[in-house]
């Protein structure tokens, strides 16, 4: 039997009809039709599901769906400030050659959004850190540290922007 949820879903109320037993990485995938965080080991190893709950970096596949309600969900499609724009981050990860096959590349997106949001000046062992749970078959990890140092750099040199992490959902 489906339980009805109420969650805030990148800045918008939705309300989800969910099997209890449901993770939420599914219920974003299949009843909220977001299919942007991927679904790899399913057992909260490889990051590649990443979502902020109220702020913080979780592996969607590891929290129920019903778990969700009444909390507030960032996917990657929430990442951007705008239907034309891509954040900070989406911009130097382009830039920078991070990402290869791609697969992995919304997490860590996400990763380092909830970092830079805490931690607007990360050393490269906190930009490591923060990324720790993600895993990535292609790059090797050095353009994708590249790349949230870069962004860190850029934010902090740019406080007036429009994508900076405290204006962007």
């Amino acid at each position: 039997m489906r339980k009805l949820i109420e969650v805030e879903i990148n800045g918008e109320p939705r309300e989800l009809a969910v099997e209890p037993h449901s993770t939420l990485l599914d219920a974003l995938r299949y009843d909220a039709g977001l299919t942007g965080t991927k679904k790899g080991c399913d057992v909260g190893e490889c990051g590649s599901c990443t979502i902020l709950v109220d702020g913080k970096p979780m592996n969607s596949c590891l929290m129920l769906a019903p778990e969700a309600h009444g909390r507030k969900i960032v996917t990657i499609e929430g990442i951007q400030p705008h239907a034309d724009a891509v954040h900070p981050i989406q911009e130097q990860f382009m830039r920078c050659g991070a990402a290869q096959c791609g697969f992995c590349t919304p997490g860590f997106v996400v990763a380092a959004k909830a970092l830079l949001d805490a931690n607007p000046n990360p050393t490269r062992d906190e930009i490591r850190f923060a990324i720790a749970g993600n895993i990535c078959r292609c790059t090797g990890y050095t353009r994708i540290v590249e790349a949230i140092e870069q962004t860190a750099e850029d934010l902090r040199r740019l406080p007036q922007c429009h994508c900076a992490p405290e204006t962007v959902r």
